[in-house]
């Protein structure tokens, strides 16, 4: 089986799962990543390990995906994560009637939720505003957004990954309909180059559109950018979400010293250019501070932007991405006659390993290989293993 090269374009944390999932099967794995892994969407996500609540109400696929992986993670990426869990809070009666939803649907995803009194969860976080009504409890956690990924990276590098950064698809290779490979350039030599492969998986998350236009093929992406905010100091130890169908400002995370506030949400056309609109902060503070006042009295530390990879049509009414699912899929693009070429988009952080497992699937089954998958059992390298092999 060694002689199957597959090749990776994006060194995400979707292209670092894949390449480990792949390599533990035995294939030859070659990534390629334009700059330095993580430093795309994975790297700049708020850091929160999905319980699935905040999808339990509306998109029960994605909520049964992240409870499901919280889980596996937590097995296999020891050390990792806070496990400090997450409250959600309510703080008007609107609020209240949503609970009643939320607590339903987290029963129907086999999320653990437990409705907390006010002076409960004042005991917990007694920064939470003095209107909080009531709380649920969910088993949210953290993590470093980089580190994370970097364990799937390192692993894949110590069974035989190659891992090429700053190197960037200047076109895919295809004789009749059949891709081949790619050609790059790397940006460190400024060398332009073949690399040949059996088969070619576009991981790239939001920038998934501009490498299937490279094809011929269409994958219906739209990235959705949100904005968040770090601000000085830990204005909680759980995690802290609104209790109201998904929406700006509805999170704040701690994350070791400060906290971070997010998100919101809009669509664009191009991922390189996302913009941070001031209105957009101004909405953070606004809403974040309806669930902890403090965030608009400390010092701000940082603001930026990141790109969500969601799947969906284009459509005039589709403005803000809030629509959109947040599950993913893989996309063999057999079905619009190129062979050796599929996708993988969509997604969370928290999904990653099965969004891997999802696509290698379709990569042994394309190959006719024999491999079943292993990625839920293997327990991941240290993050430092990464640098000290690459």
């Amino acid at each position: 089986m060694g002689e199957f090269h597959v090749l990776i374009i994006g060194g995400g944390g979707t292209g670092g799962a894949l390449a480990h999932d792949l390599a533990l099967r035995g294939f030859r794995v070659t990534l390629v990543e334009r700059g330095e892994v993580t430093s795309g969407t994975t790297g700049r996500h708020h850091g929160l390990l999905h319980s699935g609540a905040r999808y339990a109400v509306k998109d029960q696929e994605s909520a049964l995906e992240c409870i499901d992986e919280n889980q596996v993670l937590r097995r296999i990426a020891p050390g990792t994560f806070e496990e400090n869990d997450g409250l959600f809070v309510a703080v008007t009666e609107e609020d209240v009637a949503y609970g009643h939803l939320l607590m339903e649907g987290c029963g129907d995803c086999g999320i653990a939720a437990e409705r907390l009194t006010r002076e409960q969860a004042l005991r917990l976080e007694p920064n939470l505003s003095p209107n909080l009504i009531m709380a649920i409890r969910i088993p949210d956690a953290t993590m470093d957004a980089m580190r994370m990924p970097l364990r799937f990276f390192a692993t894949a590098q110590q069974n035989g990954t190659t891992v090429k950064t700053y190197t960037e698809v200047r076109a895919v290779l295809k004789q009749n309909d059949v891709v081949t490979g790619v050609q790059v350039t790397d940006h460190r030599s400024g060398q332009t180059y073949d690399i040949g492969a059996d088969l070619v998986v576009n991981a790239a998350g939001p920038w998934c559109g501009k490498i299937a236009e490279m094809v011929g093929v269409e994958v219906p992406i739209r990235p959705s950018p949100g904005v968040m905010l770090a601000l000085k100091g830990r204005l909680c130890n759980m995690v802290i979400n609104r209790m109201t169908p998904s929406g700006d400002g509805d999170i704040v995370v701690p994350q070791r010293g400060l906290s971070v506030v997010g998100t919101s949400s809009w669509v664009v056309d191009d991922p390189d250019n996302l913009g941070l609109p001031p209105d957009h902060i101004q909405k953070m503070y606004d809403e974040g501070a309806k669930m902890i006042p403090l965030v608009k009295q400390v010092p701000f530390r940082a603001a930026w932007s990141a790109a969500r990879p969601l799947i969906g049509p284009r459509r005039a009414d589709a403005d803000t991405g809030r629509e959109l699912s947040r599950t993913f899929k893989c996309f063999d693009h057999v079905d619009e006659g190129v062979e050796g070429f599929v996708t993988i988009t969509g997604g969370k952080a928290t999904t990653l390993r099965g969004m891997a497992e999802a696509t290698a699937d379709v990569v042994c089954r394309k190959l006719g290989v024999d491999a079943p998958c292993r990625t839920r059992e293997v327990v991941l390298l240290p993050y430092t293993a990464y640098y000290a092999n690459a």
